[in-house]
Parts: structure tokens; C-alpha cells; sequence
């Protein structure tokens, strides 16, 4: 029911989406070159990898021995304009129709994070991942570790239909109001790893 209900909001969003999408990847082009797509592999439902698709939102600058900078000196005004509207994440739609991420679910973190998990962390990976999620509608990135994986396992232990239609109504409410996109108006969360240090 819930993979059904992803197919059909996204067909009955393609031609509003559809344009959008259009002009983005033409900004990315102009803006920040190619590739124009972002491309990274994540962990997915049981913890399965895959290759998670976004709109570029960095430029590929290069120190004197050829190592990429900071993601802070690459991330461009119109890379966070893009991040703070969740423009960026519109080709991860294509990973929902695929079945390797739904609209709603935990958001898929890096592969490196995943011996690092408790037992009740690691229950985000019970479902597929999403393009928004429970922790996306309660702090996003303002949030800390703790609590975001906290809300991840509350969403896994407690889905429904009308919770992820009450999740997507309110991504849309955030999305608009730009809420919660950056810790402490910083631009990048803390690693997981770096969490405690």
C-alpha cells in the first residue's frame, strides 16, 4: 500500500514537478557545471546499498594537490538555496519510483555510520528509506544525533497512512517557511562519528 501510494503521488506530481525540475537542472548546469547530478551510495531497507541521486549543490574546486576544499568553501549561495528549498533532493524521486527510497521514511545516512549504530538505532533500516521524514518535520538539521534517531525509530515503531500523509503535509509547511535546514545557522550537520569529539 504505501510503495502504491508513492507511485501515484508522484505521477500526480509530475507535470507540476516536472518543469521545476526542468529549470533546475539547467541552473546546475550554468551555475555549477557538470555533472549536474549528485550520486552517492547509501544503506537502504535492511541496510541494502544504493545509489542515491540528488542536484549538485557544490562546485569541484581543488587545492594545490588536487584534494577537493572544504564543503563549506565549495558550497556555493546557489547550492544553499537549492539545499534550503529541498530543491536538490527532486531527482530522488527517481530512487522512490525505483522502490530504493519511499517519500517517507528515515532519511538514508552514509554506509560508513552503519557499524556505529545501537541495536535501536539500527532499526531505521527496518523500513526504506525517505525523502522526508519524521525527523525532517520535527528539527531537521537543527536537531541533535540523538534525538534525530530517536524520531527515526518512534516513525519505524509507529507508520501509517495518515502519518506519513500528516509527514508530507508538513515537509511542504517547512519547505516554504525554510525551517530547521542548518544546526545553529551552520550549513553541514556534525558527523556521527565527530558527535562526541
Amino acid at each position: 500500500m504505501k510503495r502504491l501510494v508513492d507511485i501515484i503521488l508522484i505521477l500526480l506530481l509530475a507535470p507540476l514537478l516536472l518543469p521545476i525540475f526542468i529549470v533546475v537542472m539547467i541552473l546546475v548546469r550554468l551555475k555549477l557545471g557538470s555533472p549536474i547530478f549528485f550520486k552517492q551510495t547509501r544503506p537502504g531497507l535492511r541496510g541494502e546499498l544504493f545509489d542515491m541521486i540528488k542536484f549538485r549543490s557544490m562546485t569541484s574546486e581543488v587545492d594545490a594537490n588536487g584534494e577537493l576544499l572544504p564543503d563549506a568553501v565549495r558550497l556555493t549561495s546557489f547550492g544553499k538555496l537549492l539545499r534550503s528549498t529541498s530543491l536538490d533532493e527532486l531527482p530522488g524521486l527517481w530512487n522512490v519510483l525505483k522502490g530504493d527510497m519511499s517519500l517517507v521514511g528515515p532519511r538514508p545516512l552514509l554506509v560508513e555510520y552503519l557499524p556505529l549504530y545501537s541495536a535501536e538505532q539500527a532499526l531505521r533500516h527496518n523500513v526504506r528509506p525517505g525523502i522526508t521524514g519524521w525527523a525532517q518535520v520535527n528539527g531537521r538539521n537543527a536537531i541533535s544525533w540523538d534525538e534525530k534517531f530517536k524520531l527515526d525509530v518512534w516513525y519505524v515503531k509507529n507508520q501509517s497512512f495518515w502519518l506519513d500523509i500528516k509527514i508530507l503535509f508538513l515537509t511542504f509547511k517547512k519547505v516554504l517557511l525554510r525551517e530547521g535546514v542548518s544546526p545553529d545557522k551552520e550549513e553541514f550537520m556534525p558527523r556521527f562519528d565527530q558527535k562526541n569529539e
